[in-house]
């Protein structure tokens, strides 16, 4: 059988490329071709940005009550068999998941759609008196900004994608979505989903792009006139790139970058706990997790007995073919090169005085076995930069203190964890911890729907998908006639 085509979706319809362009999509673990995609041209780029700013004049004005209902229908239809086994099947082809992460990938957007569809009354506007003129009103409003550019990445493609896009409908913008070449076909399916619940045609567009053309078209997207808005979600090196292009045009951005995501251990702690959920953070999906646990900073009094725990919960998961082996937990990172750069960054570590805990400290291509390591330091490469990859550091220290300074010494600020059973000091423990999220006796991998994650920026990036990122605040005063003036009394 040929490989299943990933069509563009542009203005409504399910088109090819222009130009007839295709690029295969690999496998990460087995590299056979899983699936081709159409390649978009500049001419298609040209066309998808023309259909949605012609939908956003119409979609702009539409109630907020279809808003609402288009989500909610979407909501119900991602819960069909159908979508659940494609959305299974894609990310598990495209992506080599496990088939919890098809799940969660199949199971979050519900939760998320419904509570975006909530979250529209913050739109309503608001009436007050003008604090500088008697008897002036004061009406603001939020306004949609027009065509909006999201782009997407691969690691959790049907759950990102929702995200790049749900705000920005539900604010009356149009959208035109770009996925990664690694997952074209998972991706796909959040167009397929809303052109089912009913959204109409053009206010959401969908292009995937070779390799090779995708930085020039990103770049002549972003500049396109047309296009008020960015987002991005990816490495803090693209998401360079992408500010970059858009600063040259003076137009706003929110990024969703990378993580190197601390977990404060303090001698209080439920070790039991604390060690079962390190494991899930650090180790599911291989890693390749935004706010994945990279760094355990645990004090004195509980580290041999927490590393012992984290030790053999880790030690019996092993990588490889996920979807052939039952055996098998984790799966292949999603490329060669993203597997050498971890053990790379392993190596430099050991050189650098860290202690082998656990693995081998190689890598079969795409696969990384779980590895662990002990007395990691900052200035390393394995403690300063995303590993992307089932690697977790362990630091030691003796105080409260020392354990949020080390938590601090990262440019990255998305997600944090924090054990320990006092709850109230914890509380206070938190507020000093650089992050967007820090979770008290939880995973960091996790976010609120309603809030969504928070870069301090940096490489964590900056911005928000909240209403207030893909709005303008507008203000209309209604001023009493026959007020006196300058000049003309």
């Amino acid at each position: 059988m040929s490989p299943p085509l990933t069509q563009l979706y542009i203005n409504g319809q399910w088109v090819p490329s222009s130009t007839g362009d295709t690029f295969k999509v690999h496998n990460p673990y087995s590299g056979d071709v899983v699936g081709l995609s159409s390649s978009a041209s500049s001419d298609d780029c040209k066309t998808a940005i023309k259909a949605a700013s012609e939908a956003f004049k119409t979609w702009r004005h539409t109630p907020l009550t279809l808003r609402r209902d288009i989500f909610l229908k979407a909501a119900e239809i991602i819960q069909s068999e159908k979508y659940k086994n494609k959305i299974m099947q894609s990310v598990a082809e495209e992506t080599a998941a496990a088939a919890y992460w098809g799940v969660y990938n199949s199971m979050h957007p519900v939760n998320f759609l419904r509570t975006q569809a909530g979250s529209l009354s913050l739109l309503n506007g608001e009436m007050y008196p003008s604090g500088n003129v008697p008897g002036a009103q004061v009406i603001t409003r939020r306004r949609p900004m027009g065509v909006v550019f999201a782009i997407a990445p691969w690691n959790a493609p049907v759950a990102l994608s929702l995200r790049a896009i749900a705000v920005p409908i539900l604010c009356g913008n149009a959208v035109i979505l770009k996925s990664s070449e690694f997952s074209p076909r998972s991706q796909s399916v959040v167009a397929e989903l809303f052109e089912e619940a009913g959204l109409p045609a053009g206010v959401l567009n969908f292009l995937s792009m070779s390799p090779k053309t995708t930085p020039s078209l990103t770049a002549e997207i972003i500049a396109n006139p047309f296009v008020k808005c960015i987002n991005f979600t990816g490495s803090d090196r693209v998401g360079k790139i992408i500010a970059t292009e858009a600063a040259k045009h003076l137009k706003p951005c929110v990024l969703e970058l990378g993580g190197k995501s601390p977990v404060i251990v303090l001698n209080d702690a439920n070790v039991e706990e604390a060690a079962r959920v390190i494991v899930s953070s650090s180790m599911s999906h291989s890693g390749q997790i935004c706010m994945a646990s990279t760094r355990v900073i645990a004090q004195s009094g509980v580290t041999d007995k927490l590393i012992s725990q984290v030790k053999e919960i880790a030690g019996s998961l092993r990588a490889g073919d996920v979807q052939n082996d039952k055996g098998v937990s984790l799966g292949a990172l999603f490329t060669e090169a993203s597997a050498n750069n971890a053990i790379s960054a392993v190596k430099d570590a050991l050189e650098n005085g860290a202690e082998l805990i656990l693995g081998d400290v190689s890598n079969r291509k795409a696969v990384v076995q779980p590895h662990l390591l002990k007395n990691v330091k900052p200035g390393t490469r394995l403690w300063d930069k995303e590993t992307f990859a089932p690697v977790l550091s362990f630091a030691v220290v003796d105080t409260i203190d020392e354990a949020v300074d080390l938590a601090n010494a990262s440019e990255y600020s998305l997600s944090a964890a924090l054990w320990s059973n006092d709850i109230w000091s914890a509380q206070d423990i938190a507020t000093r911890i650089n992050s967007g999220y820090t979770n008290i006796n939880g995973p960091t991998v996790h976010s609120e729907a309603s809030d969504g994650l928070i870069g301090l920026g940096g490489p964590s990036g900056y911005g928000r998908f909240h209403l207030e990122s893909f709005t303008h605040k507008c203000v209309t005063v209604i001023h009493p006639l026959g007020r006196k003036l300058p000049l003309v009394g």
